[in-house]
C-alpha cells in the first residue's frame, strides 16, 4: 500500500473516471499489464523518469508503447509526464486497485502450497476465506513453496492462516522440548 498522497488522489480520480465510463475492468486489466512493464524493466522506468528526455518526446513514446491501452489509462499518463509525476505510476496503480477491490468485494491473497493450485483449487480456497474477511472473493496469487511440505498458508492483508505441516512440527517440536 502506498503512503504518498499524490498517488492516492491520482488514483481516486482515475477509479471515479472509469467508473464513470463505466470501464473499471478495462482500465484494472491495462493497470495491471502496465505494473508488469513499469516494475519489470528498469530501463523503462529509468527513460520515462529521465530529465534529459523532452515531455514532448515521453508523450510520443508513451502513445505508440501503449497505443493498444484503453484511452483513460493513456491520458492518464500523459497527464503524469505533464505534473512530473511518472515516479508515481507504481503506486498510483496500487492504490486503484485496492479502490477497484473494495468497490467489487475483492480482497487479495497469497496463498502458499507446495504445488501450483489448480483453478478448482483456487475458487474453493477463494469461497472458503472470502466469506472469513467479509468479501465476496479473493484475489489469490499462488506462491510455491516446497518448504511448507504440506498444507497451506494464507495471507490475506494483515490476517494470516497457517495450515502448513512444518509450523504444526515446530508447534510440536516447541511443545515436546518446551
Amino acid at each position: 500500500m502506498s503512503n504518498s498522497t499524490v498517488a492516492k488522489r491520482y488514483a481516486i480520480s482515475l477509479f471515479e473516471l472509469a467508473t464513470k465510463k463505466n470501464e473499471v475492468q478495462a482500465v484494472e486489466n491495462d493497470l495491471r499489464e502496465l505494473k508488469v512493464v513499469w516494475n519489470g524493466n528498469k530501463d523503462v522506468k529509468t527513460l520515462f523518469t529521465s530529465p534529459k528526455l523532452s515531455l514532448d518526446k515521453k508523450k510520443e513514446l508513451i502513445r505508440q508503447i501503449f497505443a493498444n491501452a484503453n484511452p483513460i489509462v493513456i491520458n492518464t499518463l500523459l497527464v503524469l509526464i505533464d505534473k512530473k509525476r511518472l515516479a508515481e505510476v507504481s503506486d498510483i496503480i496500487s492504490e486503484f486497485m485496492i479502490l477497484s477491490n473494495e468497490a467489487q468485494g475483492i480482497a487479495e491473497a497469497k496463498v502458499y502450497t507446495t504445488r501450483a493450485l489448480t483453478e478448482e483449487e483456487r475458487a474453493n480456497v477463494s469461497s472458503a476465506f472470502a466469506k472469513n474477511v467479509g468479501k465476496q472473493s479473493l484475489n489469490i496469487q499462488n506462491i510455491v513453496d516446497p518448504s511448507i511440505i504440506g498444507g497451506m498458508r494464507v495471507q490475506i492483508g494483515n490476517r494470516i492462516y497457517d495450515s502448513t505441516l512444518s509450523t504444526k512440527l515446530d508447534r510440536l517440536k516447541r511443545n515436546l522440548i518446551g
